[in-house]
């Protein structure tokens, strides 16, 4: 059977300024159904969440997009999750580089893997280019920029 790592979020991760808020005010949910967790954070006007994928919900989403089950295998066996910022009333633009994240899991460091790096092994194992077209655009963006008013997006992260 597949073990979801979890991820703890140490800090709010996209706002280092609010990271002592982020023990005190994180919130946790497991879907009933399929024990998939969500982690969920609102500060100072900004919403931050990462929702578990299982991997036949990747599998499923991405095989009907193109891809075979072989080729998405890697990507669905890492672990993935469904990521949303939102600055709904923050007192400024938020910008966000990803790949500055930190991300622990019961203490130990790792990485997210980057998009490009995704893209690359896809494209290079035979996946038709409108898959990597689709596959690129449901990524959770590498680096962005979000107004306050409701500027969000939501994508995947894998590690």
């Amino acid at each position: 059977m597949f073990e979801m790592k979890t991820i703890t979020i140490v800090s709010i991760l996209v706002l280092s300024s609010f990271s002592s808020y982020a023990d005190v005010l994180q919130t946790r949910r497991v879907d009933s159904v399929t024990g998939a967790k969500t982690w969920e954070i609102q500060v100072d006007g900004v919403f931050f969440s990462l929702t578990q994928l299982l991997p036949d919900q990747v599998r499923a989403f991405y095989v009907n997009r193109g891809f075979t089950l072989a080729q998405i295998e890697p990507y669905a066996s890492s672990c993935v999750y469904m990521t949303v910022l939102r600055n709904d009333n923050a007192p400024g633009v938020i910008h966000y580089v990803s790949g500055n994240w930190p991300v622990s899991v019961n203490g130990r460091h790792y990485e997210l893997v980057p998009v490009n790096q995704w893209v690359e092994r896809l494209s290079g194992s035979g996946v038709k280019k409108s898959a990597v077209i689709a596959f690129r655009w449901a990524q959770f963006p590498p680096e962005q920029e979000y107004r306050p008013g409701g500027d969000w997006n939501q994508g995947m992260l894998s590690m």
